[in-house]
């Protein structure tokens, strides 16, 4: 039976860790971030892979640094035949990725070579992509920059956000994986080299990427927000109060009005003058220190002294 070692932290791992214990395969190691401090109140909190691998009694390692550390020469003493790596969240060191005898393949959410990095699915919906996939590759010591194994797509639609996508493209990378592994257990995959003229990156999110600049269309404002949601969230700034955008919608209407100004006030919601005078309906906010709010929420609470002509910044 092939003793694979598994790498990975946040919920888009969990099914296909899942995946790999469901057909059978010998998981003798789950491998993932220390427990973090989560919330307001930091309560220290296992990640999600943890809490699946303690499910089906997987011993767990949680190095904060893989590299040289006494969970490393734990691994390399234990001959895995295959690493398999899911959004694990740390670079690999050679020693390790040369240890098993079929090498390490990394289950990556991008249609690679675009997007290597940290963040794929996050760049896709802010850049206004109309579709994003899984790649399947093997893993060198060059970030994301393996033979190709498997690769299949997925459309985003224009409500899709960075939790929805995540879902998807999850449960995506476990058909795959789990439909191309006897193969490539037998050697009877194509490895596919990446065409390194087309490559693009992305990188963890800046807090400076976070926040809105009004000057973009309403259309690429509304990609930043789904594409930072749930999480970092974009933000913009009223009257020097910080305020998170978690739902905005893209309308027909027009206007000449500076950018980040507040052109109209509904019973529902309000309207944003944009860049080339597009315009933003915004939903649901979340003030500095408060929880989120409907607009209409917002409205009669704590923006009640809003008005026509004030602006975001």
């Amino acid at each position: 039976m092939t003793k694979i070692v598994f790498m990975g932290t946040p919920e888009f791992s969990v099914p296909i860790l899942n995946g790999l214990v469901a057909e059978g395969y010998d998981v003798i190691r789950v491998v993932t971030q220390p427990d973090r401090p989560v919330g307001r109140k930091k309560v220290l909190t296992p990640p999600p892979v943890k809490v699946a691998a303690l499910t089906h009694d997987i011993k767990v390692l949680q190095p904060e640094k893989i590299s040289g550390s006494e969970e490393m020469a734990e691994l390399i003493a234990l001959e895995p035949d295959l690493i398999v790596t899911a959004a694990f969240g740390q670079f690999l060191p050679e020693s390790l990725l040369e240890t098993p005898k079929l090498g390490a393949i990394n289950v990556h959410a991008s249609l690679l070579p675009k997007y290597r990095g940290g963040a794929p699915v996050h760049y896709s919906i802010i850049n206004g992509d109309k579709e994003t996939g899984v790649t399947i590759m093997r893993m060198v010591k060059k970030m994301d920059a393996g033979a190709m194994l498997a690769q299949e797509s997925l459309p985003i639609t224009s409500t899709d956000d960075v939790g929805s996508m995540f879902d998807k493209l999850s449960l995506l990378g476990k058909e795959m994986l789990l439909k191309m592994l006897p193969d490539f257990i037998e050697g009877n995959i194509k490895e596919v080299p990446q065409d390194e003229t087309k490559v693009t990156y992305s990188p963890n999110i800046s807090r400076e990427e976070e926040q809105v600049s009004w000057e973009k269309t309403s259309q690429l404002i509304d990609c930043q927000v789904r594409g930072m949601r749930p999480w970092p969230v974009a933000f913009t700034t009223l009257a020097g109060v910080r305020v998170k955008l978690w739902d905005t919608t893209p309308v027909a209407e027009t206007t000449a009005e500076k950018p980040g100004t507040i052109i109209a006030i509904n019973k529902k919601n309000f309207l944003v003058a944009c860049g080339e005078g597009s315009v933003l309906q915004v939903n649901e906010l979340q003030p500095a220190g408060k929880g989120k709010l409907k607009a209409v929420e917002y409205l009669n609470g704590v923006g009640r002294t809003m008005e026509v002509g004030h602006y975001f910044e």
